[in-house]
């Protein structure tokens, strides 16, 4: 076997099992000691492939074998392939010298690998070049072969900020701002207007107080009212300091039938002492928001207004942060999107600014409700409400719950809060996707099967090889993904993704059903002016069409991203202003599809994320193709050598080395002869501007939010960038990642005509879901990070994403195969399923180890026997904006003791999912709802009941060893089921089957829908309705789709009594076609394929029994 320093060639990790004879390394030879293959599938140990880089210890575990590799092997490794190459017939003497010059040569370049060549230089946020120009002609070393410059570390620094809330010594807009008092009220066929003035001195404490505001409250329907506060004088020059333009987002609308003696609210205001409105439930007289007790401030870069909560409140959503389903106290949400990892409590991509509220009742006999903030009596009965809060603001926010309420803060744009009654959370994310983010948008149902990524696969072959291994071992794959990112997006490389190996590989691909999915970046590289072969057709196309964010001054704003320098689309000034951003976006994917049929488009970095600080590419031209201004994963210095938490259990060696690795690797730079750049801070440095009389500052805005990265100009567009027609970038950032996504669905709805576009973002807004799906960014492979994605996807069903789905197995660190198992069983209930992680870290496609293959293909046997189900509730997402992942609290909203419940999970209202999600663990902790009031539970794999004895709120531990994962079928529910293929297209064709839970009154039922699975507006659908009894088993078609599949089996669970004869259509159904198990209740009916050899939908039919 060729040696290999990574150890993962295709052919030693295809799946077989390996041992190791017991051979030395001769000298001469470039080969490690043979390997002989087992034929069990899979590899049952710590695949440690990444330590081989630094000649760590590699021990296997579990008696397979241990292997000791030091670098000094490697190098003699390869230096005797290059000396042998490169001198074969020299004499002795002549050998030994080349010998010498090699490996001095090897260790030189390894030197310089690991050095760190960033020297500083200055930033800003303006147009002149950070770079001193002493540097500029400086060529970093990089694993290219060919010198290349690398943006200078310096680059991506700004100013010293420390946030607000960090700062004890900053102003307390409560205690310095006067409030303002309300006049000139007068009511509306829908609510009230009112005048709102300054109550006293303008405080301008971060920005420049509104002297005059306008108060507007709409009664807009039954379950929604609408409360804006406003500058009562807006000019075309300001307006979108303070409007969020509607033709971006829109804003939901007034039902002409809504009067306000109809509503669910009770809107009041008072100017005791100042200002403040109050708006509460009518059915409850319960206060759901109030300003009263503090003070409305209102400045052109500052707004606060703030809410107090309950007792031990419930709320949920503000995102997008890594953080448990439930928000609890002292917890600051900062909606900025930003490009980063998945850091715990930081802003990430997106801004969501919603909340759901919910409280907990008890009721006296006369019906009167108290409110319980410790609602822990199981012997009690509760009745829960659930409101929601949508301020439709895109201006940078920060959300700050602390006792004894919600304090909301934003740095521009207007107060225009809507309030939505409920009284169930699915109401409230219901009417929420009706009225003001649009309703989901409709996937096609390959988008439901499995996908394989990884950032670093090289070629259409690479791919080829991943998709001939998941044959191999039989486990199914529907789509591979463009893992590797282009320089060029629209243009592929030519050497290892040229479009005819490409097309050569979709037509293999699409015969057998499969996919491909390729990345766009949001970042347009600029090609090197002096450089006559680094031509950029997309680039000049884009500058004819002045598709790029300018600068003030009107010259092209360029950042830095991945290729090097950059420029970046300019999508408000397309809507707002003159801009072609759209129709040039829309050519050049139009352009690209023909050159490569791909099937969906994977949008990244679209917070926007830029590596440096202002334009940093300004007069930089020349230095490209550039290198970021840090280590990509891999890179000498930057080995991925971190595995999850218990790891030493499995792989103790291994572990012991790796942990020696990280700590050799951080020494690493401080022993090179070049030093890296390094700042340091003190609380005395700290930048903060002060407000500027009739002016706003828009780099180093007064208030400093929570952001990730500090300064808002750093790792994204600077905040005075520039927009056709003069809009900056200070009040659109959040808007980036909305607004590509909305342009890509548009230029597939052209290049695919008729057909659902298929999209997933990272940088999103409310209702970014109208257009695409999510997944949950650069997560970590981590036992946390399992966890996480929970309440993670959670959080995005209430923000209206049923499509959504994280990095399964983790993207930065290396896994393992306990974590690899577990992540792989638990994502098979995500709709969507998707693989993917870090260049430099070890391989984990789930045929990597043979434990995660069996447990991948236990869930995955699951997933696409269920994939119908799935498919109908994303049918009613799209249609009636319905979640498909949901929280316990919501299917069961009277249980308080679920009201922090993020562990378990419905999919859809029938199936409850219960995983495992601790280290070395074989058993799991779990809840049954609505046990108290009767629900019955399944399980789903032997069909027995599991609820008998349970009760209400107990944690009842299940047995799930690796390779397990609980799964419950709840009672009254119908769940069709087709038998699972290794494509969705395959598993289409194959016969039905109908899993049948009787609740307590021995009732059920349940729907299925059909169509084709691609169009957009399909001719032909149905939807076919199932019921059941004691007694029957009863199905009705509605529609034309025409399904010939036919029925295998059904299984009906819960039947209490022995059926003595059985019936179809009135005809009696033969003995060898039904069974009954009375231990587990559980009648069977089987081998119909006959009975329904026409397709099992194409008329209504009943099953019954006496």
């Amino acid at each position: 076997m060729a040696f290999n320093s990574t150890l993962a060639s295709a052919e030693l990790f295809a799946g077989n099992s390996i041992t190791w004879d017991h051979q030395s390394l001769e000298p001469g030879t470039s080969e490690l000691p043979t390997a002989s293959s087992e034929s069990r599938a899979g590899l049952d140990f710590e695949d440690a492939r990444v330590s081989s880089h630094l000649g760590l210890g590699l021990d296997f575990g579990q008696d397979y074998f241990k292997v000791e590799v030091l670098v000094f092997v490697a190098a003699l490794s390869l230096g005797f392939k290059l000396y042998n190459r490169r001198v074969p017939r020299q004499g002795i003497l002549s050998k030994a010298t080349s010998l010498l010059a090699t490996m001095a040569l090897l260790t030189s370049i390894s030197l310089l690998l690991t050095s760190s060549l960033l020297p500083s230089g200055t930033s800003g946020h303006k147009g002149p070049p950070v770079v001193p120009a002493k540097f500029l002609q400086t060529a970093s070393p990089t694993t290219s072969s060919v010198p290349q410059f690398t943006v200078p570390a310096s680059a991506d620094k700004g100013k010293d900020v420390e946030a607000n809330i960090d700062d004890p010594l900053a102003a307390n807009p409560q205690l310095v701002c006067p409030g303002y008092s309300a006049s000139n009220v007068q009511n509306t066929k829908n609510g009230f207007t009112a005048d709102l003035d300054l109550a006293g001195p303008a405080c301008n404490v971060y920005g420049n107080d509104i002297e005059h505001l306008s108060l507007l409250v709409e009664f807009q329907a039954n379950e929604r009212v609408h409360l804006q506060i406003e500058p009562r004088y807006i000019s075309k020059e300001n307006e979108t300091w303070f409007r969020l333009p509607e033709v971006l987002i829109p804003k939901p609308q007034n039902d002409p039938l809504c009067e306000e003696h109809n509503s669910d609210f009770v809107v009041s205001w008072s100017n005791d002492p100042t200002f403040s409105f109050t708006v509460k439930r009518k059915a409850t007289d319960d206060t759901l928001f109030t300003t009263e007790g503090s003070k409305l401030v209102y400045e052109d870069q500052f707004i606060e207004f703030v809410s107090p909560l309950p007792e031990s409140y419930n709320l949920y959503g503000l995102g997008e942060v890594i953080h448990g389903f439930r928000l609890g106290n002292n917890l600051t949400r900062t909606l900025f999107a930003a490009d980063v990892g998945n850091d715990i409590d930081w802003n990430i991509y997106g801004s969501h600014p919603i909340y759901h509220d919910t409280r907990y009742f008890t009721t006296d006999e006369s019906g009167k409700l108290t409110y319980a903030p410790y609602a822990d009596d199981k012997t009690a009965r509760y009745t829960s409400y659930t409101h929601g809060v949508y301020l439709r603001n895109a201006h940078p926010q920060e959300v700050l719950l602390r006792q004894p309420g919600i304090t909301w803060r934003t740095l521009g744009g207007s107060i225009d809060l809507y309030f939505y009654s409920g009284p169930r959370a699915e109401d409230v994310t219901t009417k929420y996707q009706e009225s003001a983010v649009g309703l989901p948008a409709m996937q096609q149902y390959w988008t439901l099967g499995y996908h394989q990524c990884r950032w670093g696969y090289t070629g259409w072959q690479r791919l080829q090889e991943v998709i001939d291994n998941f044959a191999k071992f039989e486990i199914p794959l529907e789509t591979v993904w463009g893992g590797s990112f282009f320089p060029f997006i629209f243009q592929n490389d030519h050497d290892t993704w040229n479009y005819t190996e490409g097309e050569e590989f979709m037509n293999r691909l699409h015969k057998n059903h499969q996919h491909w999915v390729p990345i766009v970046d949001s970042a347009i590289y600029a090609p090197n002016p002096e450089d006559e072969e680094d031509r950029y057709p997309t680039y000049e196309r884009g500058l004819e069409a002045d598709a790029f964010v300018k600068n003030p001054d009107g010259s092209i704003y360029y950042g830095a991203v991945w290729p090097g320098y950059t420029v970046f689309p300019d999508w408000v000034g397309a809507v707002l202003g003159e801009a072609g951003t759209i129709d040039w976006w829309i050519d050049e994917i139009s352009r690209w599809s023909k050159n490569i049929s791909f099937d969906g488009i994977w949008i990244d970095m679209s917070e926007v994320a830029s590596f440096c600080v202002g334009s940093c590419g300004t007069g930089n031209l020349t230095l490209n193709p550039a290198h970021p201004p840090f280590k990509l994963p891999g890179e000498p210095g930057n080995l991925v050598l971190r595995y999850p938490e218990g790891f030493a259990k499995t792989n103790e060696t291994e572990a012991i080395s790796a942990t020696k690795a990280i700590i050799t690797q951080s020494y690493g730079p401080t022993a090179t002869a070049v030093p890296t750049v390094t700042t340091t801070t003190t609380t005395k440095n700290f930048y903060r501007s002060t407000p500027t009389p009739g002016a706003r500052n828009i780099n180093w805005p007064p208030y400093v939010i929570n952001n990730y990265h500090g300064d808002i100009g750093v790792h994204a567009l600077s905040p005075n960038s520039t927009h056709n027609g003069g809009y900056l970038e200070y009040d659109f950032h959040n808007l980036f990642g909305h607004q590509v996504l909305n342009a890509t669905y548009s230029a597939l709805l052209q290049v695919q005509k008729g057909v659902r576009p298929f999209i997933i973002g990272r940088g999103t807004f409310a209702g970014s879901g109208k257009w695409a799906g999510h997944w949950g960014g650069d997560n970590e492979a981590l036992w946390a990070f399992l966890y996480f994605s929970i309440p993670q996807a959670l959080s995005f069903s209430i923000f209206g994403f049923p499509m959504f789905g994280v990095d399964t197995c983790g993207f930065n660190g290396n896994t393992n195969y306990e974590l690899c198992s577990r992540w792989m069983q638990l994502s098979a209930f995500f709709p969507f399923y998707r693989n993917h992680n870090a260049m430099g870290a070890i391989d984990q496609e789930p045929y990597r180890w043979s434990s995660v293959i069996d447990a991948t293909k236990s869930a995955m046997a699951i997933r696409y026997a269920l994939l119908p189900y799935m498919y109908t509730l994303m049918t009613q997402a799209s249609l009636a904006g319905s979640t498909v992942m949901r929280a316990l609290a919501w299917e069961f909203p009277n249980e308080p003791w679920l009201a922090d419940a993020d562990r378990q999970f419905m999919l859809g209202d029938a199936i409850m999912v219960t995983p495992c999600l601790e280290q070395g663990a074989d058993t799991v902790k779990g809840v049954f709802p609505g046990v108290g009031e009767g629900e019955v539970w399944y399980d789903w794999y032997t069909k027995g009941k599991v609820s008998y004895g349970v009760g209400p709120g107990e944690n009842v531990t299940i047995g799930a060893e690796l390779g397990h994962i609980p799964v419950y079928v709840r009672g009254g529910k119908v769940v069709p089921l087709q038998e699972p293929g290794m494509t969705t297209a395959e598993s289409r064709q194959n016969p039905w089957g109908l899993l049948v839970g009787l609740d307590g009154t021995g009732r059920a039922e349940g729907k299925l829908y059909l169509d084709d699975g691609v169009s957009l507006e399909p001719e032909e659908v149905s939807w076919i309705s199932f019921t059941a009894s004691n007694n029957f088993l009863k199905v009705e078609p509605l529609g034309n789709y025409p399904d010939t599949n036919p029925l295998r089996n059904a299984t009906v669970m819960g039947l209490e009594h022995e059926p003595k004869q059985v019936w179809l259509d009135g005809e009696v159904l033969e003995q060898e076609h039904w069974s009954y198990d009375a231990g587990r209740c559980v009648l069977e009916l089987f081998e119909l394929k006959e009975k329904f050899s026409g397709g099992a939908w194409v008329q209504g039919w009943e099953i019954t029994w006496e």
